[in-house]
C-alpha cells in the first residue's frame, strides 16, 4: 500500500482533518492535485523499477497527461457528496478517492481517443498520437499509426491500474470500505458498457434519441458526476435517503454536462477546449444534438438536412460538416439542446436540495452545475 497522505499547500483551513465547514471544492481540487502528484512519483518509480524502456515510453505520458490538468469536476463532485452526506474529520480518505478518479479518467480519456482517433487532448497530442511518434523514421516492422494504437491500450490499462490500486487502499482503510468499493465497481462496469454502446451506435448508423440518451447516461452521466457523488457520500456513511437524492442530482447533472460537451464538439473552439472541434460530426457520432436534428429534419420535411446527417462515409468532408453544422442551427437542435440542458440543470439542483445539504454546499454544488452545464442557477432550482 501507498499509505500516502496529502501534502497541503492550501494552508491550515485545507489540511487532512480540519473541520469540513473550513473546506470547499475549489481547496478539495487543490488537495486532490496535491497528493496526485505524490501518487505518480511513487508509480514512475515503480515503472522505473520494472523497466526504463516502459517507463520512459509509457508510464511517463500517462503521468503527463494527467498533469496536463483538465476540470478535476469529479473530485470536486466527490467532496460535494461527502458534504451533503455531512461528512467532518479526517480527509485522507476523500483526496484518495478524488485522486483514484482523476487515475481512472486518464484510462477513458485514452482508450476514448484511440476508439475515436482524435489528435488532441488538453492542449497537446492525445496518448496514440505520441506513441506513434516514437518510431520516427526507424525501420519497423507494422505502421507507426498501429504500434501508437496498442502502445495506448496498454497506456490506459496502466492508469486503470494504478486507480484500482489506490482505491483498494482506500477501501481497505475506510469504515465504509465495502459501501464504496461497490460504487467504484458498478461505475467501471457503466463506463466499459457506455462506451460499447457508443462504438455500436457508430457502427450501426443509429439516430435514435433514446440510444443517445442512454450512451450519454452509461458513459458520461453515472460517471462523471452520479458516481463521484455517491462515492463521496459513501465515505460519510449516507443513508438511503441521501444516496437517493444524490443520484438523481448527479444522473441529471451528468447528462446535462454531456448535452453541453456534445454542443462544443460541434461549435466550440479547439483552443479554449483542449481538443478537436468538429471530429463528432466528421464521424457522425451519435449524440442527443445529432439525434434531435434528425428527427426535426424528417418531422418538417428537411430533405437537406436529412441527407446531411444520414449514415454514410466514414468521414466526411470539411464541406458536409459545414453543412452539417448549419443544419443543426436551421433545425432548432442546437436551440433544442440547450433548453434541455437548463432543464437538467434545474432538476439536478432540486435533487441536490433535497439532501438536506447546508447552505454552503447548496452554493457549492450550484456553482459546479454553472461549471459543468454552463447554465446559471440559483439556489431555488430555477434557471437565472
Amino acid at each position: 500500500m501507498l499509505g500516502l497522505r496529502p501534502t497541503v499547500s492550501a494552508g491550515p483551513a485545507a489540511r487532512a482533518g480540519s473541520p469540513a465547514t473550513t473546506l470547499d471544492a475549489t481547496n478539495a481540487i487543490r488537495n486532490v492535485e496535491a497528493l496526485l502528484e505524490q501518487v505518480l512519483d511513487t508509480r514512475l518509480c515503480q515503472a522505473r523499477e520494472v523497466d526504463p524502456v516502459f517507463a520512459a515510453h509509457v508510464a511517463d505520458r500517462v503521468a503527463g497527461l494527467i498533469r496536463r490538468g483538465g476540470k478535476r469536476l469529479r473530485t470536486a463532485f466527490v467532496w460535494c457528496g461527502w458534504r451533503a452526506a455531512g461528512g467532518s474529520g479526517d480527509t485522507t480518505a476523500l483526496w484518495q478517492t478524488g485522486a483514484a478518479l482523476e487515475l481512472l479518467q486518464a484510462c477513458a480519456l485514452i482508450h476514448d481517443d484511440v476508439m475515436d482517433g482524435a489528435q488532441l487532448r488538453r492542449g497537446g497530442p492525445a496518448v496514440h498520437v505520441e506513441l506513434a511518434g516514437l518510431l520516427g523514421t526507424a525501420r519497423t516492422t507494422g505502421s507507426s499509426e498501429s504500434f501508437g494504437a496498442c502502445a495506448a491500450v496498454l497506456a490506459g490499462d496502466l492508469a486503470l491500474t494504478w486507480a484500482d490500486d489506490l482505491m483498494t487502499e482506500t477501501a481497505l482503510r475506510s469504515p465504509h470500505g465495502s459501501r464504496l468499493y461497490d460504487e467504484w465497481r458498478a461505475m467501471r462496469g457503466e463506463m466499459v458498457a457506455g462506451q460499447y454502446r457508443d462504438l455500436y451506435a457508430q457502427a450501426t448508423g443509429s439516430s435514435e434519441v433514446g440510444e443517445a440518451l442512454t450512451v450519454a447516461t452509461l458513459k458520461s452521466a453515472r460517471y462523471t458526476v452520479e458516481r463521484p457523488l455517491t462515492l463521496g457520500a459513501s465515505l460519510a456513511g449516507a443513508d438511503a435517503r441521501v444516496l437517493d437524492a444524490l443520484r438523481s442530482a448527479g444522473r441529471c447533472a451528468g447528462l446535462a454536462f454531456q448535452l453541453r460537451d456534445d454542443l462544443l464538439g460541434a461549435f466550440g473552439d479547439s483552443s479554449l477546449t483542449g481538443k478537436p472541434v468538429d471530429d463528432d460530426l466528421r464521424s457522425r457520432k451519435l449524440t442527443y444534438l445529432l439525434a434531435v436534428a434528425v428527427e426535426l429534419a424528417e418531422a418538417s420535411g428537411d430533405d437537406a438536412a436529412a441527407e446531411a446527417f444520414a449514415p454514410g462515409a466514414a468521414q466526411r468532408s470539411q464541406l458536409v460538416v459545414e453543412r452539417m453544422r448549419a443544419a443543426l442551427e436551421r433545425t432548432g437542435a442546437r436551440a433544442v439542446t440547450e433548453s434541455k440542458i437548463a432543464e437538467l440543470a434545474a432538476m439536478s439542483l432540486r435533487h441536490f436540495e433535497r439532501t438536506g445539504a447546508e447552505a454552503a454546499v447548496l452554493r457549492e454544488f450550484a456553482s459546479l452545475l454553472e461549471r459543468a452545464t454552463g447554465v446559471a442557477l440559483d439556489r431555488t432550482g430555477e434557471h437565472a
